[in-house]
């Protein structure tokens, strides 16, 4: 028996949002009525500057992708005008560019989504956006590193002129 077209149109849908699930690094599932058009163009470009894509979905297809590509506690949030930002090659920037547009466009709010492999909530994303670049963690963990010999280096200085 054939399919009609209509519905297999709607199979492969499911079927490539279920592989972009499962290839991503993070995903971020989010509210966007009464944001312009304007706006949402604003917003897809600066994802895409980030290596990010973001597209609408129909309740339908997200939900089905999400229990195909193994998340069904993700397919249960996805109710309502939502649209889904992801990224395979960088696991901060969807969250953290979505966060930060937010602050500016209360009409955003961010929802569920997973983090390499892992489904997680509203809060586990807001964490992951607010982390400092991978250059300010570096930077923070050099500073912990020196500064113990600093401090050595201080207490000997101040032996050497005694």
């Amino acid at each position: 028996m054939q399919t009609k077209p209509s519905i297999q149109k709607k199979i492969d849908a499911v079927n490539d949002l279920a592989t972009k699930f499962k290839e991503a690094k993070t995903i971020v599932s989010f509210d966007y009525p009464g944001l312009t058009v304007a706006s949402f163009m604003e917003l897809r470009n600066k994802l895409r500057e980030a290596g990010c894509e973001v597209k609408v979905y129909k309740n339908n297809i997200s939900q089905r992708a999400a229990v195909v590509a193994g998340y069904d506690d993700l397919a249960d949030t996805l109710v309502g005008a939502k649209a889904i930002a992801s990224s395979a090659t960088d696991v901060v920037a969807p969250a953290k560019v979505v966060y930060d547009f937010s602050k500016a466009h209360k009409e955003v709010k961010i929802g569920a989504g997973v983090i390499e492999g892992v489904v997680a909530d509203v809060n586990a994303i807001m964490a992951l956006a607010t982390l400092p670049s991978r250059e300010g963690l570096l930077t923070q963990l050099a500073v912990g590193l020196l500064s113990p010999i600093r401090e050595l280096a201080i207490g000997l200085n101040m032996l050497t002129e005694k």
